[in-house]
């Protein structure tokens, strides 16, 4: 093979490797704004549904899709294209009312045209209880090593969809609220950490959540790492990974 044959060679897989790399970044790019897209969970509003540590892929077409649902969301059209309603209980990401840029994780407690209230710890929707029952308490390891018992419950929703919520504090800030009324195409979110989740009952930070904002549902945690631990650092996966979480559905 002659010095220029080789070259030619050379320059040629050199294209083809770039050709690849290309057609794979494109593939992502495709995968992340149409079908999913991954987050990391940074505090613990939703525990102990979700934890500081996991990562989720949330679908982008469960709910159809808007500008939110395309990256640094360009005004590019208003309104949903294909849209789907949530239900009552998903766990959705959303683009903050009030911050566009940001991006919150909380369930879905009330549709549009629900009255939702907190009275004495308990939630109400449309002037009925939740049913609300105390099961075994869920135990934090502090920094320290201490463990901490939270009060942890079970709430069904009226569509039947169960999930459990912590308690921190009996008688918390937003334990009793004034009656919240969800304007048509908006819904109310709430953390299941009741007591330490900035959510839909505080109106002055997120408020009722317009249908447009809704980036996706969160469908599984497909990887987990201990609070305060880094999710590359693979040379400490065999002691901070919560293997027990991987592939984990979410309700």
């Amino acid at each position: 093979m002659s010095l220029a044959t080789e070259k030619k060679s050379e320059q040629g897989g050199f294209l083809e490797t770039l050709r690849v790399i290309a057609h794979a970044l494109i593939i992502a790019v495709i995968i992340r704004t149409i079908l999913f897209q991954p987050f990391s969970i940074p505090s613990g509003s939703m525990k102990e549904t979700l934890l500081v540590g996991d990562y989720l892929f949330v679908s982008k077409f469960s709910y159809g899709y808007s500008r939110f649902s395309i990256p640094f969301s360009p005004n590019l059209f208003s309104g949903r294209v294909w849209a789907a309603e949530p239900q009552r209980g998903d766990v959705v990401v959303f683009k903050l009312p009030t911050d566009n840029s940001t991006d919150y994780i909380k369930r879905v407690i009330g549709l549009p045209g629900d009255r939702i209230q907190m009275i004495d710890g308990v939630l109400n929707i449309n002037g009925q209880a939740v049913p609300k029952v105390r099961i075994e308490d869920y135990v934090e390891q502090e920094p320290g090593g201490r463990a901490v018992r939270v009060p942890r419950y079970k709430e069904t929703l009226p569509n039947g969809v169960t999930y459990e919520t912590l308690d921190l504090i009996e008688n918390g800030f937003y334990d009793n609220t004034p009656v919240y009324e969800v304007p048509t195409g908006h819904y109310f979110m709430m953390g299941d950490n009741r007591d330490n989740s900035t959510d839909s009952r505080v109106l002055s930070a997120v408020g009722y959540v317009p249908f447009d904002n809704l980036v996706g549902k969160a469908q599984i945690i497909f990887f987990s790492v201990d609070e305060g631990r880094h999710a590359w650092a693979f040379w400490n996966w065999p002691w901070t990974v919560r293997w027990s979480r991987l592939l984990s559905w979410l309700s």
